[in-house]
């Protein structure tokens, strides 16, 4: 089998590690908003709901709870914003305890903003009105300017007097947004908050909260159980699989150093790779890798490789084969079958188009290398399910 093997080495995978986005650097020193301490919550005494969370959360920042149905991202949430008991460790909100064994201070005292999925706005009143619901407090010259500042920011000026169902599914969101933000939370909570909404519609949405939330500099929450709503919006994302933190870190680590196989699979498309380790190298089919684990020889590991990393060389008379493609816009990913069987999957743009059947050679240019251990005997597939693993960094 002919292969053309581009890996990187240690040292450019040692260079963009040392780089923290704009968002991270100026939270660098901030206050925490909110301390999650060995967090544990359950619904049943005998079956936790979620064990042992801990995470930060600094002034301004955007974090993403994210994972796939039932791992207890609306559990924590619900934590947060007081309305679940935790059964362990505690919650603290801009450095006062509001959550433990032996303490619970109300919800309407934690000084939080919520937005739900399905908005939960007050039918019979007008959007004005839907804003300044929780205003009554002030006075009727301080709620006006308060509704009319978020009628700007949120881009409802104009709709003002319109009831919810006169309004769109995003007009309805700006809305709940808009009325979560005129109590000035020092925290608010995004319960997938674009579910209801369809995919451009949604992908308008996240850019228009994520720069509102910028401007107003809130400190922010969402809960998605999708990768790229996460990416897109989010300074730092915690994965969550079955109630235990799996990874905690910026959205350029979590998709390119994951720390489990989980993380790996469920943060975007992987393939895992069975390899040797043979003097500093791991040796795979698909060419060899740095040993960055400086793992002994012998060693049996995986490769975690991601579609972009892998691309299509067309050579007559190679041994590995095209066995699918599949167009999605604006790339092809393209299904592949190497000599043993193993199947591994390339990006490539949307232009370049190759028949099922064609004889290719990959070229192998992984910007990291991730490395997890292989259990004896146990398919490769299983890869994406172990919880013992190893990144490479």
């Amino acid at each position: 089998m002919s292969l053309v093997n581009g890996s990187e080495t240690d040292e450019r995978q040692a260079e963009s590690e040392g780089e923290l986005p704009d968002a991270l650097k100026m939270a660098a020193g901030r206050s925490a908003v909110l301390e999650l301490r060995e967090v544990s919550c359950a619904y049943e005494p005998t079956r936790p709901a979620v064990e042992h969370i801990t995470f930060t959360v600094q002034q301004g920042e955007i974090l993403c709870l994210l994972g796939p149905s039932g791992c207890g991202k609306t559990t924590i949430l619900r934590a947060i914003a007081g309305f679940e008991r935790v059964t362990a460790g505690s919650i603290a909100l801009s450095g006062q305890l509001v959550s433990s064994r032996d303490t619970m201070i109300p919800t309407e005292q934690r000084h939080i903003g919520m937005v739900f999925q399905e908005y939960a706005l007050f039918p019979h009143l007008r959007v004005d009105k839907n804003i300044a619901f929780g205003l009554s407090h002030l006075s009727r010259a301080q709620q006006h300017a308060i509704v009319d500042d978020l009628l700007t920011l949120t881009g409802l000026r104009g709709l003002e007097h319109r009831y919810p169902h006169e309004l769109s599914g995003g007009q309805q969101q700006r809305v709940a947004l808009a009325r979560a933000l005129a109590l000035r939370p020092v925290l608010l909570l995004l319960d997938e908050p674009f579910s209801n909404l369809d995919p451009d519609m949604a992908s308008r949405m996240r850019q228009d909260l994520h720069a509102l939330l910028r401007q107003t500099k809130t400190t922010a929450i969402l809960v998605t159980h999708d990768h790229d709503e996460a990416f897109s919006m989010a300074d730092r994302v915690a994965v969550l699989n079955r109630g235990r933190l799996e990874q905690f870190d910026t959205p350029e680590a979590i998709y390119h150093l994951p720390t489990t196989p989980f993380v790996a699979d469920f943060v975007g498309q992987a393939d895992f790779i069975p390899g040797v380790v043979t003097n500093h190298l791991v040796t795979t089919e698909i060419g060899d890798f740095p040993n960055t684990q400086n793992l002994a020889t012998g060693s049996q590991v995986v490769v975690m490789i991601r579609p972009d990393d892998i691309h299509i060389v067309p050579t007559k008379g190679a041994d590995a084969r095209i066995l699918a493609r599949q167009f999605k816009g604006s790339e092809n990913v393209y299904t592949i079958q190497l000599p043993s069987g193993q199947v591994v999957h390339s990006s490539e743009s949307s232009l370049s188009v190759y028949q099922v059947g064609t004889a290719i050679a990959l070229r192998v240019v992984a910007t990291h290398t991730v490395l997890f251990p292989q259990q004896p005997g146990s398919p490769t597939t299983m890869a994406s399910h172990r919880p013992d693993a190893t990144t490479a960094q």
